[in-house]
């Protein structure tokens, strides 16, 4: 499958995960976990790093002594500040700790941008975006492939308004990134779920009942006897999905199902991290006190060895 081949099917199926006929198929999107180290300052600062820096980069500052951490760590305070003021803010942090987290988005829309910026103008126009994807295959009406094409694109020309704030048909890298990856941003999590409704609904009549929501988990594929996670799911839908209990799920209820108010783990490390650090408790960080805990935030195995060191002195 070439690249225009998997971005359609990657159109159709943002939310949705292959699997085998008796393996549960999920739409839900959860938030990802900041780290899977234990969350304990007593003992370390392995949880906070992950969450701060991500888990790739947070090992790229094992071998840093700590001087050499204080001044990378300088340099990442400059790009947190988003307003300039000099000053970071919680929602500031919070919002670097997203983008740490979400890393692989972003390198995600870094490998395709080349592909569609055509004219190297560091933008996309929906033309480009058109022309790379469907350009060969528009004008053949009946491809062997079994993909309608002209019916993708125009889910697609929707999710790309949508994406595009200003409505010039033209995406900065932030709006293709939510194109993309429509359930990261807030504002497009209404295509997320009209895109989903749209997959699961086969009779078109704008809800998702009993049997689709079912049947877009699992194929029963001349099995008699379900599996006992699809006897479950049928139980979660009629107990906790269909909340007004009228045996079908509508757009507010299919949107509590696939995009869940989770727990905000970036908000609470950044009041933690916040709170750690505030010296003067004025509720916003300076370079100056973020630096100064840089073990919180950033850390080094040579500053693990120095304190083990110190440890040791004292006995």
């Amino acid at each position: 499958m070439d690249l225009r081949q998997f971005l359609m099917c990657l159109s159709l199926c943002t939310a949705f995960a292959l699997s085998k006929p008796t393996e549960k198929k999920d739409r839900v999107h959860h938030e990802p976990q900041l780290s899977d180290k234990v969350h304990n300052d007593a003992q370390n600062f392995d949880y906070d790093h992950d969450a701060f820096l991500g888990a790739e980069e947070a090992k790229s500052f094992d071998q840093l002594t700590p001087e050499e951490s204080k001044e990378r760590l300088g340099m990442i305070v400059d790009k947190i500040d988003a307003d300039k003021d000099g000053f970071v803010t919680e929602g500031e942090l919070k919002s670097w700790i997203k983008h740490a987290q979400k890393k692989y988005i972003y390198d995600n829309v870094e490998n395709q941008w080349q592909e569609f910026d055509m004219n190297q103008d560091g933008l996309i126009s929906w033309d480009e975006y058109r022309n790379v994807t469907y350009g060969t295959y528009l004008d053949d009406p009946d491809p062997d492939d079994g993909f309608n094409y002209k019916q993708m694109m125009v889910r697609d020309e929707r999710r790309f308004k949508m994406a595009d704030k200003d409505g010039d048909l033209i995406a900065t890298k932030e709006e293709f990134t939510a194109f993309l990856h429509p359930e990261e941003y807030d504002y497009m999590k209404d295509i997320v779920v009209q895109e989903t409704m749209e997959d699961i609904d086969k009779n078109a009549d704008g809800f998702i009942d009993l049997e689709e929501y079912i049947g877009d988990m699992y194929s029963h594929d001349g099995n008699a006897d379900e599996p006992e996670w699809v006897k479950t799911e049928r139980e979660q839908f009629v107990e906790f999905r269909d909340k007004n209990r009228d045996g079908k799920m509508d757009k507010e209820e299919t949107k509590d199902w696939i995009l869940p108010s989770d727990y905000d783990h970036a908000e609470a490390e950044a009041r933690h991290l916040v709170y750690e650090s505030d010296q003067n408790k004025d509720g916003k960080l300076t370079k100056e006190e973020i630096v100064d805990k840089y073990d919180l935030f950033v850390g080094s195995q040579a500053t693990d060895f120095g304190e083990a060191l110190v440890r040791h002195d004292e006995f």
